[in-house]
């Protein structure tokens, strides 16, 4: 589905460019929080799943396309957005609350796998 490669490829832009201000602008600061991990922690998941959605929208054009890939795409967008999301700014905010909701976005990079094993499985039907 070209809506995924579009996602995918913002994604994975965003992580470049989050990862590249992370190791040069906020380096100092984050190591003065001592929080350099989270980030690391949050770009390493943004990559795999900027990823996992450009492999979504490519195995729409390989299974026959059907809810379960489109929920797989849905669910590591969302991942990306709350987990990787709640990491950044906790790591540079240090609001602690945020750390309670990025096992959501856990949970929702976990959806988005089974949902893909299935679809390959079902052969996408």
């Amino acid at each position: 589905m070209q809506l995924f490669l579009i996602i995918g490829g913002i994604m994975a832009f965003l992580f470049v460019a989050i990862g590249a201000f992370g190791a040069h602008a906020l380096e100092a600061r984050l190591e003065e929080l001592g929080r350099t991990a989270t980030f690391e922690t949050g770009v390493q998941y943004h990559m795999i799943h900027a990823l996992a959605i450009v492999a979504v929208a490519i195995l729409t054009q390989h299974l026959e396309a059907s809810g379960l890939l489109y929920g797989a795409g849905w669910a590591f967008t969302i991942g990306i957005i709350i987990f990787s999301g709640s990491l950044y700014v906790l790591s540079l905010t240090g609001i602690g609350i945020l750390g309670a909701i990025t096992p959501i976005g856990g949970l929702a990079f976990l959806t988005g796998w089974v949902l893909l094993v299935i679809a390959a499985v079902s052969g996408g039907a």
